[in-house]
């Protein structure tokens, strides 16, 4: 590890001068060696790849098994139907697709585009692609930086690496000291410096380490690259469910054409028959169904603010039971900001967004920190160190006119901070007097007082001065407030700086800290009530990281928080058994944030992991949802993830996960309905067959009403509003199937209902004419007449079944009859079509049809009613059973 060596030793190795820098010719060989400083990934895809990738489902290829036969069968309209249905999915999935897996391409956008780099001892700014190890670069502010560094010079350099280490404030950068820890987090490695950060202060030079791939990014881009695309567990459950009723229609028409063959039936009939049951079996429209559903969803989450950027992941929110979360800019505002101050008065909480009457010494404890500050902020823009940017706010919330101050006040001179004194100070004229202003560490700053400022008298400096700042820096530190001190001195003249800190008065200190964001705590409750729990990970220190934790309630006590350098003294087993327990990962690397995700997801858990640096990229693309910033994140996290936050509020993520759960629900209603549906025809086409009847329902009106009746109430169940109770239930099991539950009953119920619904009406048709389906000579009259009825029948028991799909246990008054308005269009417009079908002639003759007559009608009337008001007393069955659970 180059930061645990020397400068000397470093050099050395890669066989530098610093002072000349490498040559042209042996940059040359280098450039051979090592390659490009780029970040590579590997080959996308091409549409058509992806388009194909679409087609490899079991339900799909069943689909296609639909198309041959009605191919075969002459049924070209209904073949070309399935067709569209299979490539309308495979298009909504490919649209989807492509937006994704651009992290690598972000990635090298970040990376610098220049550097300025010394060879053969002259200072030249190049393109950074062509940087090689052992290249001596130039660090000056506002430059990012081209490659991994080890610094050989610092003067005040201070490293924006946030995106890398998740800390919300610049590093401080010591080239002089040699970090001997072989897993020293990247937060601590004072002596180095990584690509794509960003130089906010100071000055520097440094050899580089490290370049393209082999950087710190690099690994995240590895990480990215080599993470599998795991199939989500609706996309599982529909792989499983397409290969079981594809197994399920073959066996029903293995077991037809034996049967047949056992009756003696003509061959031709019997293909038709089987190819009939396979039809009724298969429910066409689903794959599509569940796409529509999918992107209406999407379309209704992202106008509250959150983005899907993959289909199915809307479904595994639902079963989300851990909210991984980056601190800096997720749970906190990333934005440092003065909790407290402390003078000879006490120590004050600075109140916001209130009139604030500071006394005296308050005041100049407010300007003396704004006078010696080289930060801006206007208008709620800041520039500089956000520490200073802090101060500056301070002075604001304290009353103090900052503008008027600035026209008064004229900066003489300065002694500029550096990391031995850690000390800054000003000198400052203002109205013809001279007044010295100095901020820093206090430790570093009580050496340097001798007096004190005490209800505006200078007193000197005691020792009870002295432990009463000491105590309010130690209560300030453990709540993982970051102090500062100040002090001050009039001077009667110009002096120097080797003057300046010099017999100083003691104003007092500030604490300060990146606050949690204000509604991040009521929805971290509303989590933990919905069964979900809250884990904070971040590169920041444990003590800050759990102070976070503790005021969000997140985390109960610090045996709660783990180390990064923790995690690797544990073996993978020992971290996965424990993972569980722990609430705070703190000073972790990408490699640990990856490792944690793992574990946590080996343990069971469904995780959401959230975050906005590069940093969280490789975790994001881990978790079953990663989730990304959209203000603040940066383009490598948003490409990484599969939602994306457009108001950067954690709280949307628990309002996405409740979304989540409703949206899987109305997927699940519109499965269920469908199966019903289908198992109806099955039982009214087996049973029917299996007696020597003919058949009851014909393939082109199976396939006209698994298309088109059964399809449009299932994509209006999937729009259906969302229980307002959903967050009262505990996830979801990412591995419980559809069928969970009474879910399978009511299925398998409503299915031989309808079915027995069906044969009724097929043995009516038969009946009205004076005969009975067991006869032989039967009118082709008669034989329309019934399977009419038949047909009408199944399709009004379909239609009205749909409400009662729409809650296991809620009546569709509790619900609301017209809560649903798609549905009952879905209802009305079914009822049209079938209409419409037996009403115009050209239909009713390609539907072999006849008109009804009055009897007829109110036959289909009736029973189409009977599915809905058996399942709405059954309701009331289920809901005084759970009244009576619950009163016990």
């Amino acid at each position: 590890m180059w930061f645990s060596k020397s400068k000397e030793a470093v050099l050395k190795e890669l066989a530098v001068d610093p002072a000349q820098g490498l040559t042209e010719q042996e940059v040359k060989v280098r450039l051979e060696k090592y390659g490009p400083n780029k970040l590579t990934a590997k080959k996308k895809k091409s549409i058509l790849q992806l388009f194909l990738a679409q087609l490899q489902d079991w339900l799909i290829y069943v689909l296609f098994a639909a198309v041959v036969i009605t191919l075969f069968m002459g049924e070209y309209i209904d073949a070309i139907i399935i067709l569209a249905v299979i490539i309308l999915n495979a298009v909504l999935g490919v649209v989807q697709e492509v937006k994704a897996g651009n992290a690598i391409e972000a990635l090298q956008k970040i990376a610098s585009p220049k550097a300025l780099v010394r060879r053969e001892g002259v200072v030249t700014e190049v393109d950074s692609d062509t940087v090689v190890p052992g290249d001596v670069l130039i660090l000056d502010a506002g430059r990012y930086i081209a490659a991994d560094l080890r610094l050989l010079e610092s003067a005040n350099l201070q490293i924006e690496e946030s995106a890398l280490t998740g800390e919300s404030v610049p590093s401080p950068k010591d080239a002089t000291v040699t970090l001997k820890a072989p897993n020293t987090p990247l937060g601590d490695r004072d002596n180095a410096a990584f690509m794509s950060t960003l130089v906010t202060a100071g000055r520097g030079v440094g050899v580089v380490v490290g370049t393209g791939m082999q950087t710190e990014v690099g690994k995240i881009a590895t990480i990215i690259d080599t993470e599998e695309d795991i199939k989500t567990p609706l996309e599982v459950r529909l792989n499983k469910l397409g290969k079981s009723l594809g197994k399920f229609a073959i066996g029903i028409c293995v077991l037809i054409f034996v049967v047949a063959l056992l009756q003696g039936r003509d061959l031709a009939e019997m293909f038709l028959i089987s190819v009939s049951l396979a039809v009724a079996s298969i429910p066409e429209g689903l794959a599509a169904i569940v796409a529509i559903v999918l992107s209406i969803g999407v379309t209704s989450m992202s106008k509250r603010n959150a983005i899907i950027r993959r289909l199915p992941a809307v479904e595994t929110l639902g079963s989300v039971n851990i909210i991984c979360s980056d601190k800096t800019g997720t749970l906190t505002q990333n934005k440092m900001t003065v909790l407290r101050y402390f003078n000879s008065e006490g120590e004050v909480t600075v109140e916001r967004e209130k009139e604030n009457s500071p006394t005296e010494d308050a005041a100049l404890l407010a300007k003396a920190m704004v006078l010696c500050s080289d930060a801006t902020y206007e208008n709620g823009e800041g520039t500089g160190d956000p520490t200073e940017i802090a101060l500056l706010i301070l002075g604001d919330d304290l009353g103090i006119d900052r503008q008027a101050l600035d026209r008064q006040s004229k900066r003489i001179d300065e002694f500029s901070f550096d990391s031995d004194r850690k000390l800054m100070s000003t000198l400052n004229e203002e109205n013809g007097r001279y007044t010295v202003y100095t901020k820093g560490a206090i430790d570093n700053l009580l050496q340097l007082t001798t007096r004190v400022q005490e209800k505006g008298q200078v007193l000197p400096l005691s020792e009870k001065h002295k432990q009463q700042v000491e105590e309010a820096t130690a209560r300030m530190s453990e709540q993982a407030l970051r102090t500062l001190g100040v002090a001050y001195k009039p001077v009667d003249t110009v002096i120097g700086a080797d003057e300046m800190e010099q017999d100083l008065i003691l104003l007092g200190l500030v604490g300060m800290m990146d606050p949690p964001r204000t509604e991040v705590k009521d929805s971290v409750r509303k989590a933990k009530e919905a069964g979900i729990k809250t884990v904070m990970i971040t590169g920041d220190h444990k003590i800050t990281a759990f102070a976070i934790a503790h005021e969000l309630g997140i985390a109960d006590n610090l045996e709660q928080a783990i180390t990064g350098q923790e995690i690797e003294r544990l073996s993978e087993h020992e971290f996965s058994e424990k993972v569980n327990g722990y609430r705070i990962f703190a000073r972790v690397s990408p490699e640990h944030k990856v490792k944690i995700v793992r574990a946590l997801k080996v343990q069971g858990n469904v995780v959401s992991m959230t975050g906005d640096g590069v940093n969280d990229a490789p975790s994001l693309n881990a978790a079953d949802i990663g989730v990304a910033m959209g203000i603040t994140g940066t383009d490598v996290a948003k490409n990484a993830s599969d939602m994306i936050l457009t108001d950067d509020n954690f709280a949307t993520i628990v309002s996405a996960i409740e979304q989540g759960r409703n949206i899987y629900n109305n997927i699940r209603k519109a499965v269920l309905f469908l199966l019903s549906c289908n198992l109806g025809e099955v039982v009214a086409m087996f049973i029917t067959l299996m007696i020597g009847w003919e058949a009851p329902l014909i393939a082109t009106q199976l396939l006209w009403i698994n298309l088109l009746t059964d399809s449009m109430p299932a994509v209006a169940l999937g729009m259906d509003p969302g229980d307002p109770d959903v967050m009262q239930e505990k996830p979801r099991n990412p591995n419980e199937s559809f069928f969970t539950g009474i879910a399978g009953w009511r299925v398998l119920g409503g299915g031989i209902l309808i079915g027995t619904l069906t044969i009724f009406s097929f043995w009516f048709g038969y009946y009205e004419h004076g005969y009975t389906p067991f006869d032989d000579a039967v009118p082709v009259a008669t034989l329309e007449n019934a399977r009419t009825l038949a047909f009408m029948t199944l399709v009004a028991c379909q239609l009205f079944y749909a409400l009662a799909m729409r809650h296991h246990t809620k009546s569709i008054f509790q619900l609301g009859v017209f809560s649903n308005r798609y549905l009952i269009g879905a209802i009305v417009l079914g009822l049209a079509l079938q209409l419409v079908v037996i009403a115009v002639p050209f239909m009713r003759k390609a539907f072999n049809l006849t008109m009804l007559d009055t009897p007829g009608w109110l036959m289909v009337l009736t029973l189409g009613l009977v599915p809905l008001l058996v399942n709405e007393l059954g309701k009331i069955y289920l809901r005084a059973r759970r009244e009576k659970s619950t009163a016990l």
